[in-house]
């Protein structure tokens, strides 16, 4: 077996740095340089120690001590400087990253967001790249200085007396050994565990928090959300199993570190077996004062270490964002002759799925034409909504839009052609005004006005303390999801694409606002190709065709009186929908 390529953190940090670069070698440098200074000292006491056991000239100790604060005050100015550097480069590659992070997300097909969700996304953009800036800006400088030390160190101990020196050092040795047997590909490998399980556990807890009315309102536990008590069972039982298997080697790393003192002793009985000389009383003095670095020094690399794991984990994680492929775009457009859509033998599986989501779909929508797409859930109506307008591209088959293959229209000009109002809208924290003008920034204030207008917004826009210039989310100010709705559909006005999608989007309206929202569809696809999905069949029943899926295929297809009249399906569906409104408590 061929060797495992290292993974070259710093490479990419460099180019991340940019023009920033050097600073983090500057940086570097004078972290060791400082490492070093503040080790001179410590010879200077030596030398304070011995004119004390001497009892010589003690006018010396002045200036030995005057030389050990000055190079110590010195040692500090020059790590202030070594952070400084290493805190521009740091802020200025967190920049870089979560810049390039977002070039790159805005250029992935939509789908990916389905797909991982944007909870994962969101968690490495903020806290992958802060760890990244975490790490250069402190870290790197630390372990700069926990390389350089040792060296200084072994020189210190073994330069006045090796004897000694090599009995002080066993102890260290053996902590370093332990340590080491804690570090390696495997500790690597439960790095990412340990980030894998946080991730699972921080995103059921967001679910859980959403739950959160429900679990009071029935009285239930956690134990109620089941996932997110098997996350926390799972990182538990996790914890605990990586814990055991660290107890030794930590146990064996702690105890030696600490029995230096123990070293110096036994040390000292032996060296001075024979009788206690001078030398022997200042190296004594000297060790119990320089040896407890070795502990310190042997911690600093330890958490050096970890903290070098957790960087490459986020670096790895920034790389499985960037490494994501965008959908390809063509050198030569294609202008749509039309807006109708067609649908050849299409199929689509999601990225580790074991059957197609879709499979073998044969579908043509005649520019104009309002169609529904129903079924039961996870029949695959999203999927192939989503697939029309080229959230991701189809495993096979195809799909044109106007005579013209959608992959071979550049996605600017194909969202450009596309309105979409689904199930769970989504409103920035800004003003009514900007959050409908996201559909055509060059829009006027009179033109978002006539928007929301014909989406049945005005009651929302009287009862809003500053009307259209009322910012969402400030000052407990918060629309209802059928609000919110019309606001979104006030959007798909504005932007008045000639093809609208419309998913589930009365799902969580109230009868009130289901009413308006109907309202104003009838008023935005009035001339569109109008594609609906809909659990509610109520609302699909006047359009030109309905197509059934089922498990992924295309079951039926037709108007509502056709299908009503053939059986199947969606008679079935329609039947049992119809049961679920007439019913009543006591009936």
């Amino acid at each position: 077996m061929g060797k495992t390529e290292k993974y070259d953190h710093m490479k990419l940090i460099r180019q991340f740095a940019g023009g920033h670069r050097h600073l983090i070698t500057i940086g570097r440098i004078l972290a060791g340089i400082s490492a070093a200074i503040t080790l001179v000292p410590f010879y200077l006491l030596w030398k304070i120690i011995g004119i004390a056991v001497e009892g010589t000239d003690l006018n010396r100790i002045n200036g030995c001590a005057w030389g050990a604060v000055l190079l110590t005050i010195g040692a500090l100015l020059v790590y202030i400087l070594a952070l400084l550097c290493t805190h521009i480069a740091a802020f200025r590659v967190q920049a870089n990253m979560r810049s390039d992070l977002m070039r790159k997300i805005i250029k992935l097909p939509l789908g990916i967001f389905d797909e991982d969700g944007t909870g994962k996304i969101r968690r490495i953009v903020s806290e992958s790249t802060a760890a990244t800036e975490t790490y250069i800006a402190h870290n790197l400088a630390d372990k700069t200085v926990a390389a350089v030390t040792p060296v200084g160190l072994i020189i210190l101990i073994l330069a006045f007396d090796w004897k000694m020196g090599l009995i002080c050092m066993v102890p260290a040795v053996i902590g370093f050994m332990c340590m080491m047997s804690m570090m390696g590909k495997s500790m690597q490998e439960k790095m990412r565990e340990y980030q894998n399980a946080l991730d699972t556990m921080s995103s059921e807890a967001t679910e859980y928090v959403r739950g959160i009315p429900v679990v009071k309102t029935f009285g239930q536990t956690v134990h109620s959300f089941k996932r997110f008590k098997d996350s926390i069972d799972g990182y538990g039982k996790w914890t605990t199993a990586y814990t055991l298997q660290l107890r030794l080697p930590m146990i064996g790393f702690m105890t030696c570190i600490n029995a230096v003192f123990l070293a110096i002793v036994l040390g000292a009985f032996f060296l001075t077996r024979n009788g206690i000389t001078d030398t022997h009383i200042l190296n004594i003095m000297y060790y119990i004062i320089v040896t407890p670095l070795v502990t310190v020094t042997l911690t600093k690399i330890a958490y050096s270490g970890e903290a070098e794991m957790t960087l490459i984990d986020a670096l790895k994680r920034v790389d499985s964002v960037l490494d994501l492929n965008a959908l390809p775009e063509v050198s030569e457009a294609k202008e749509p002759q039309d807006n109708n859509i067609v649908l050849k033998d299409v199929s689509y599986r999601y990225q580790d799925a074991t059957r197609d989501a879709v499979s073998g779909i044969n579908i043509s929508i005649a520019s104009g034409e309002h169609v529904a797409f129903v079924g039961p859930s996870g029949s695959g109506k999203t999927t192939l909504a989503e697939l029309m307008v080229r959230f991701f591209d189809v495993t096979s088959g195809e799909i044109s839009l106007g005579g013209v293959n959608i992959k071979d229209i550049p996605s600017d000009k194909l969202m450009k052609k596309v309105s979409f109002v689904f199930q769970d809208s989504r409103l920035i924290k800004t003003s009514i005004l900007e959050n409908v003008r996201m559909a055509r920034p060059d829009a006027t204030r009179e033109e978002v006005l006539a928007a929301l207008k014909t989406a049945q917004c005005d009651d929302i826009l009287e009862k809003l303390p500053d009307g259209v210039d009322t910012v969402i989310g400030e000052k407990g100010t918060y629309l209802s999801g059928g609000e919110q709705q019309r606001i979104t559909i006030a959007r798909a006005v504005l932007k008045d694409a000639p093809i609208l999608i419309l998913d589930e989007a009365t799902a969580f309206a109230d009868p009130d606002n289901e009413t308006k929202v109907q309202a104003a569809f009838e008023e935005l696809s009035r001339g569109k190709t109008l594609i609906m999905i809909a659990h509610r069949l109520s609302t699909v029943v006047s359009a030109d065709r309905i197509y059934v899926l089922d498990d992924g295929k295309l079951s039926q297809s037709g108007t509502h009186d056709e299908l009503m009249a053939s059986g199947g399906l969606y008679k079935k569906m329609f039947e049992e929908y119809g049961r679920s409104i007439e019913w009543k408590v006591g009936a």
